[in-house]
């Protein structure tokens, strides 16, 4: 569950907090007047600054908090934390995907579930290739942070439909697929690839599980072609 800021400033150590009050103002720096999405290696404002950074140039400030932020404010507030850093920073397809490619899982996972809170991307489905790479894998993490809103709203329906499978085959809660019942109810070919998964899994003597029955009841609603 993220945590707003006014709920971690009552969870943290006086460390921590001033550790995010420092990144908070080093992000927004970064989104302030003129800065917009701007690349590693670019100079920044005072509260936008950027360090060397050996093999890259200069990086912003704010960006290495947002790696650091699991270390200084604990695991379990890392996400929240990260969300707020990318939120505060405005950032952009090129910093996500910058910040994607050199990331840790937890980091990013943290960027996954920060799209939908991103409103200023442009064009609107800029960060998918993000999301289609964490579908390729097989951490669950991942998997479960890229079907969110952003991927309800984004994933065309033949990529939407291999989702879901994924989350299927790698034992994904159906729960993390958001708008799972609008975007499933009815969908035919949907039904059909879930019943030669269902198919496969018995001929292999596996059980089928729950949620694969249950999205197969949805898929299976109003379909003419059940």
């Amino acid at each position: 569950m993220l945590r707003s800021r006014e709920e971690l400033d009552a969870l943290l150590d006086d460390s921590a907090r001033a550790w995010l009050d420092a990144a908070l103002t080093s992000a927004a720096g970064a989104n302030g007047p003129g800065n917009g999405d701007r690349p590693a290696g670019a100079s920044g404002t005072a509260t936008g600054a950027t360090v060397p950074t050996p093999g890259r140039g200069t990086t912003p400030v704010w960006e290495l908090r947002f790696a650091e932020a699991g270390r200084l404010c604990g695991q379990e507030h890392a996400d929240s934390v990260r969300v707020l850093l990318l939120t505060a920073a405005g950032a952009g397809a090129d910093t996500l995907t910058r910040l994607y490619a050199r990331g840790t899982a937890a980091e990013r996972r943290a960027l996954l579930i920060a799209l939908p809170r991103l409103g200023g991307l442009t064009p609107p489905g800029a960060a998918l290739p993000l999301v289609e790479d964490a579908l390729r894998t097989n951490d669950t993490r991942l998997v479960a942070a890229a079907v969110g809103p952003y991927a309800a709203e984004h994933l065309d329906t033949h990529a939407w439909r291999h989702a879901v499978l994924k989350c299927l085959f790698t034992g994904v809660d159906v729960d993390a697929v958001a708008d799972l019942e609008r975007r499933a109810a009815g969908d035919g070919e949907l039904a059909r690839m879930l019943a030669d998964f269902a198919a496969e899994r018995t001929a292999a003597g596996r059980a089928t599980p729950p949620d694969l029955i249950r999205v197969l009841a949805l898929a299976g609603e109003h379909s003419e072609e059940s």
